[in-house]
């Protein structure tokens, strides 16, 4: 009788600390989610009010994000949070060029396009993706994979005719960004598998070579002096400090998000991302859609939510 309670007893304290980690487990994924798509939205409608209210230089912003992050990435690792790992520097030249590169063309893509236009802009980085891994490293996606891709093309080309704020400048950075995005993203998988380095192990070397990279080009190109010696409010201070350290935010989400949860409902999260920051373009900065807009819009989503169901 005794051995029956004790091992009964056993059983439901098992249980009970069983299902203590699960819901804390739950929660952790939940705050992952949740800080993911808050600070990926965020930094989208905080830089697009920089570029276009405050008239700050796209240049200069990325740069100051770029030692924001460094700094934060070596608080992390004196905490603990990830160990740095030594590679060769000249490894690292290609991917902080290409890191330099997709940020800051994105960024443009961002000030000369509607919020809308950029997110959706950004959509067509997985076609590319698939287009560089055939024709350099010879993988050829599924017909199922490349079915979906279908949509994708047909929605951003419908949304960027369609568009009333369409301009060559706008398209030609949205392009740009959307190649060198793809091969950085390429370049990033070989790397961490060549190198057997983690995220935050490749941002850690990344993020200051990709700020050295940046300064001969800010300094000629950008009215540094002028911003050190203006006068400024609050309420423009206080954005790019916020733009600044949700730079960082990103990254450290991704991160948090993808060693917590699935593949699948780290889709999921981007597809909310996508549909939510286009719907504050619209509503924040009063970007107009058309019926032909909206279509091509939800053909993207469509193949976008498609894609990332035969992948996960």
């Amino acid at each position: 009788m005794l051995t029956t309670i004790v091992a009964a007893s056993g059983f439901l304290a098992r249980k009970y600390v069983n299902n203590d980690e699960k819901s804390k487990k739950k929660i952790k994924t939940g705050l992952a989610v949740l800080l993911n798509i808050s600070v990926s939205i965020a930094i989208v409608l905080i830089n697009k009010w920089l570029y276009t209210v405050v008239g700050f230089p796209n240049m200069t912003l990325t740069l100051m994000h770029f030692i924001t992050t460094f700094i934060c990435l070596h608080i992390c690792q004196a905490f603990g949070v990830f160990s740095v790992k030594k590679v060769p520097m000249t490894s690292m030249i290609p991917l902080a060029l290409c890191f330099c590169g997709f940020v800051v063309l994105t960024n443009l893509s961002l000030e000369n396009n509607s919020v809308g236009t950029y997110q959706v802009a950004k959509v067509m980085t997985t076609p590319c993706v698939l287009l560089i891994q055939y024709y350099f490293y010879s993988k050829l996606a599924s017909k199922a994979t490349i079915l979906t891709v279908i949509p994708i093309i047909i929605g951003v080309v419908l949304y960027f005719i369609y568009d009333i704020k369409f301009n060559l400048i706008g398209t030609a950075y949205a392009i740009m960004g959307v190649v060198v995005t793809s091969f950085y993203q390429v370049l990033v998988g070989e790397k961490q598998k060549d190198l057997q380095l983690n995220s935050m192990q490749l941002l850690y070397y990344q993020a200051p070579m990709s700020a050295v990279i940046l300064i001969l080009p800010v300094a000629t190109c950008e009215p540094v002096f002028q911003l050190v010696y203006r006068s400024w409010s609050l309420m423009e201070l206080v954005p790019v400090v916020c733009s600044c350290l949700i730079a960082f935010a990103v990254n450290l989400s991704i991160y948090w998000i993808i060693g917590s949860t699935s593949a699948l409902t780290y889709n999921m999260a981007g597809h909310l991302k996508f549909c939510l920051t286009v719907a504050a373009g619209f509503f924040l900065f009063q970007d107009p859609m058309s019926a032909n807009q909206l279509f091509g819009l939800i053909l993207t989503l469509a193949g976008v939510v498609a894609y990332s169901y035969l992948r996960s």
